[in-house]
């Protein structure tokens, strides 16, 4: 009986050491030994095209990994559609992206509007939406919705940010508004308002919108300017950006003018403007911007210009959007070396939603990733800075939870 026993013994603990090797390979959809599938949609056309450059980016970031060998030995397979900046279309992607091509997760979906018509379809479908390309405050809500989380600042903190800087410089100032008629634009109105408190009500003088399908944002103004405001919040996404700086300039109304961070792209917004004209204005930074002489010497900055120069070299080196691609690329490469050989959904999930004083080396110093299983908010601090007519120059200290 003994010697039977030996053996016996040995074929169990095969059994059960066996399978536990094999086991520690866990594969959903759109993911095995060899790949990884990423889906995206961005606007390569319509009114937010100048979007479509982070797409592009981030599809170069992938080539280079998978010329270095993948991630934990796999290639990422980047399937990007163009939606136009229209939430229907954005619905109908998603769909093909997750039904059609069977990508793991959804990365870097952009717009609020857009990302909102896919918000409930993605938990539903369990997927991940992550790391989307839009700071609306919504995307922190992991109680709710647990397969969608955010990545850059949101809205309302930076829309908070400049009512601190207003009461501080300017406490009697007179402020008007022009804000995207959605989500995103109601955003930052509404870290404006709450970041002034009480004086919201006698501060905001004029509130103006548009929408996405207007030609032209020159009306609105002029609504402003003859409203009196000396205070212009300037909420708008890179093509009515320009417009605005450069309406405002041509019609000699000078107030103190902060854009929001989504449209400060030297490229594709103040150039088209008109640099000029856009001496002055005040934003928000939290990556190194590769125009800033600050960063000449960076090592960050410099290893950035490389990659463009050999994985996207039409692409631009003054539009943030492509440093914004690397970091954001970057990110969701930290998360997936994570998950390891666990390349579940819900794996992916908990690795971005485990993010520790994650740095990379392109944003700015002191500014680092942070994310939790009740915190889907990865980047919550920021710093001014202000545009001298050449570069924007940082100034104060960074700001932000």
């Amino acid at each position: 009986m003994r010697f039977r026993l030996v053996p016996i013994a040995a074929a169990v603990a095969a059994v059960l050491t066996v399978p536990t090797a094999f086991a520690q390979k866990k594969y959903d959809t759109g993911a095995s030994d060899t790949e990884i599938r990423v889906g995206n949609t961005n606007p390569y056309s319509g009114p937010a095209s100048a979007y479509g450059t982070i797409g592009k980016a981030i599809g170069a970031y992938f080539k280079m990994v998978n010329e270095q060998g993948g991630i934990n030995g796999r290639k990422v397979t980047w399937v990007s559609y163009d939606d136009g900046y229209s939430p229907p279309k954005t619905v109908e992607m998603a769909r093909k992206l997750v039904e059609q091509d069977q990508v793991l997760m959804l990365f870097q979906t952009l717009g609020t509007p857009c990302n909102t018509a896919i918000h409930k379809y993605m938990n539903m479908q369990k997927v991940p939406q992550s790391f989307v390309a839009t700071g609306a405050t919504k995307w922190n809500d992991a109680r709710n919705f647990p397969w969608t989380i955010g990545w850059q600042p949101n809205y309302q903190t930076e829309g908070r940010i400049y009512a601190q800087y207003i009461l501080k410089h300017k406490p009697n100032a007179k402020i008007g508004i022009l804000y995207q008629n959605d989500d995103y634009g109601k955003d930052y109105v509404k870290g404006m308002v709450d970041g002034l408190g009480d004086k919201a009500k006698t501060m905001i003088i004029k509130e103006v919108s548009y929408e996405v399908s207007d030609p032209t944002v020159d009306s609105q103004i002029v609504q402003l300017q003859a409203s009196g405001a000396d205070v212009f919040f300037n909420v708008t996404t890179p093509k009515f950006a320009a417009q605005a700086i450069r309406k405002a300039y041509d019609i000699g109304w000078k107030p103190m003018h902060f854009l929001n961070n989504v449209s400060v792209s030297l490229a594709t917004v103040l150039k088209p403007a008109g640099v000029e004209k856009s001496v002055g204005l005040i934003s928000t930074a939290y990556l190194k911007d590769p125009t800033d002489k600050t960063w000449a010497n960076d090592a960050a900055v410099k290893k950035w210009e490389a990659f463009m120069k050999k994985y996207y070299p039409e692409g631009s080196l003054e539009d943030p959007s492509n440093m914004y691609a690397y970091t954001v690329a970057s990110t969701l490469h930290q998360v997936l070396k994570q998950a390891g050989d666990n390349l579940t959904r819900d794996n992916v999930m908990k690795q971005a939603a485990n993010l520790k004083d994650f740095a990379v080396d392109t944003l700015i110093p002191g500014i680092k990733i942070n994310t939790s299983s009740g915190d889907y908010a990865p980047i919550e601090s920021v710093q001014l800075m202000k545009f001298n007519g050449t570069q924007w120059e940082l100034f104060g200290d960074v700001m932000g939870k």
